[in-house]
């Protein structure tokens, strides 16, 4: 069901903002708390700087009063000059450290947070990432890097500066002269923030509702350019670009009504500051002429309305950008709040494993509660020895690599890695000890190098060029302009299935793993290139504990023992041989492959 700018705005709308905003600055906190003793001298420097400021227009009134004298008694003020002078030096000073003070809090906790969502994506569940969409969670992790430091920035360097003054210049006002004046400044500031965050409250659901929309449609951009070559395959350019269109026309919607609320918004606040300012310096302007105050009182009152007036303007749009940094922290911290599916227990181990025994035992899983994918899969790999599981599609061979790793826990039963359940082992450990080759190798955007090393980041040059070899693909890589140093492009594409696949093999071998498992490690390859890497696949498992998963039966001959999985269901199992003699389903798929086999050789 299409969803129309209205409707995007009324789903993007805040159950409760203030709670929000309060979760989001309770979360920042602890970050903040590690530079506690920078951010107060920051503040203290701050201070400093709002009372040079406001001393700059009480040492001014002294100088104007001083000249107001018949000309035969005139002297330069020389004294009240400089301390002029310095106070305007001063103000300039003390906000320079501060800002130098106040740097690295603000570029240490961005990066802090931003490392640490960085971090939890990577630890969650393949769930999560089955279901997430890659754009929008960027784009999501982007924005709120950036708020971080804004909302630190505002918050240290103008709104709290401006109360500071604000609060100053008020005692100031009243002590020197009378009540009224700050009455005036305290009305004109109540209505001035009242008006704001009345307004900005009710402006922040178009906010909210834009930034909906910008994500959407950064997911659509990225999603489509993603799939490039299918939508070439298929010439649907247009298409994807009217579902972008959709989405963009979302964002200009909700893009307009913001900016009409900002543009009322703004006019409300010139208004109260206007009227504040007017009242100000009539009020002034009666005590001169009434004798109360004196033309220098004149100028100090001016002075300090000039100092009010334009950070009581700026402190409207940063109240605005500080509320838009909150909205985006929220999407930032809300990724921060999804939970992890597979954790690490209290209690487990780290995983040490050299010729590892790999047992599945009465294993039960489905991805869905609804349907069942495995049903009661009983197995064991023996150390050094070889297991290939061979089934039609969909019958829930990859899920077993999957399990293995630990990327799901099981429904039912568990499984063993040298007698210890893998949920009792940290899943760092686990991952460390298997290696694998999988059916859609997915590469880096880098070099092959990169790629190929990414087994093992500390490897050297040699090691990578050995793992090559022994993928059979050194040679192909000599023979590109670039070498090892060659791009492989977005997700590899400037490669072949074929050639990826070696990469991957490669990169599996540099890892040196105590278990193996190979996904279809040979699907994308052509028939000689298939018998060359299955050779070496046989080689370098005879040491290892293998997983081999397959559809051809031709690369599964040699393995120690062969299972037929058939709707999450092991239906047979035994060697090569074995299963042949036993004319089951087994026999039928080796017969039918056969056959096609045959018949390409003849169509070839």
């Amino acid at each position: 069901m299409s969803t129309t700018p209205d409707d995007a705005t009324q789903v993007a709308a805040p159950t409760n903002p203030s709670s929000q905003t309060w979760s989001v600055l309770r979360s920042l906190l602890p970050y903040l708390w590690e530079f506690r003793w920078r951010i107060a001298l920051a503040l203290a420097l701050m201070l400093a700087a709002k009372l040079a400021g406001v001393v700059a227009p009480a040492v001014l009134k002294r100088i104007v009063d001083g000249l107001d004298v018949p000309p035969s008694l005139l002297a330069l003020p020389v004294g009240l000059l400089l301390a002029y002078g310095a106070a305007k030096v001063g103000t300039t000073l003390f906000t320079e450290l501060r800002q130098l003070v106040f740097a690295r809090v603000m570029a240490r906790v961005s990066r802090q947070i931003t490392l640490k969502v960085f971090r939890h994506l990577h630890a969650l569940s393949m769930r999560f990432h089955l279901a997430r969409r890659t754009g929008g969670v960027a784009r999501d992790v982007e924005r709120g890097g950036t708020s971080i430091a804004d909302l630190l920035d505002w918050s240290i360097y103008t709104i709290l500066p401006t109360l500071v003054e604000i609060a100053l210049v008020t005692v100031i006002l009243a002590l020197a002269y009378d009540w009224v004046f700050a009455a005036i400044t305290l009305g004109t500031l109540l209505a001035y923030i009242a008006f704001t965050f009345t307004v900005t409250e009710w402006r922040t659901r178009y906010y909210r509702a834009a930034v909906e929309a910008d994500t959407h449609a950064n997911e659509r951009a990225v999603d489509s350019l993603l799939n490039y070559e299918t939508v070439k395959y298929f010439g649907n350019e247009e298409h994807e670009a009217r579902r972008y269109d959709e989405n963009l026309v979302r964002l200009e919607d909700t893009t307009v009504r913001s900016l009409k609320t900002l543009a009322a918004l703004n006019t409300g606040q010139s208004l109260i500051i206007a009227l504040g300012v007017t009242a100000m310096m009539w009020r002034a302007a009666d005590g001169v002429v009434a004798g109360r105050m004196t033309l220098g009182d004149l100028v100090l009152v001016n002075a300090y309305l000039l100092q009010l007036a334009a950070p009581l303007n700026f402190l409207g749009m940063v109240y605005r950008e500080v509320k838009q940094a909150l909205t985006n922290m929220e999407r930032l911290f809300g990724l921060l709040d999804e939970s992890l599916d597979i954790r690490d227990r209290a209690d487990a181990v780290p995983l040490a494993t050299r010729n590892p025994w790999v047992r599945f035992e009465h294993v039960g899983f489905g991805y869905d509660a609804r349907r069942q994918i495995l049903h009661d899969v009983d197995f064991e790999i023996r150390p050094g020895h070889t297991v290939a599981v061979v089934g039609h599609s969909g019958s829930g061979k990859s899920t077993l690599s999957r399990l293995l790793f630990r990327f799901y826990d099981v429904d039912s039963g568990r499984i063993t890695i040298d007698g210890i359940d893998v949920r009792d082992a940290t899943q760092q450990s686990v991952r460390a000890a298997i290696g694998i080759v999988p059916q859609d190798t997915v590469l880096f955007n880098d070099t092959i190098f990169y790629n190929i090393r990414y087994g093992r980041p500390d490897a050297t040059r040699e090691d990578v060029i050995a793992a090559a070899r022994a993928a059979h693909i050194h040679a192909f890589i000599e023979s590109l302009p670039d070498g090892y140093e060659s791009d492989v492009g977005e997700r590899g594409l400037k490669l072949s299935g074929g050639e990826k696949q070696r990469v991957a093999i490669a990169r599996a071998l540099l890892k040196n793993p105590a278990i193996l498992v190979f996904d279809e490690a040979t699907s994308a390859l052509d028939s000689k290139s298939e018998q060359a890497i299955q050779a070496e696949i046989d080689r370098i498992a005879q040491d290892r504990t293998a997983l081999v998963i397959a559809h051809r039966l031709s690369t599964v001959m040699n393995a120690d023992s062969i299972l037929v999985l058939d709707g999450g269901r092991i239906v047979e199992r035994g060697t090569h041989a074995q299963l042949l003699r036993a004319n089951g389903p087994y026999a039928q798929m080796w017969r039918l492959q056969q056959q096609e086999d045959e018949e390409r050789v003849a169509t070839d």
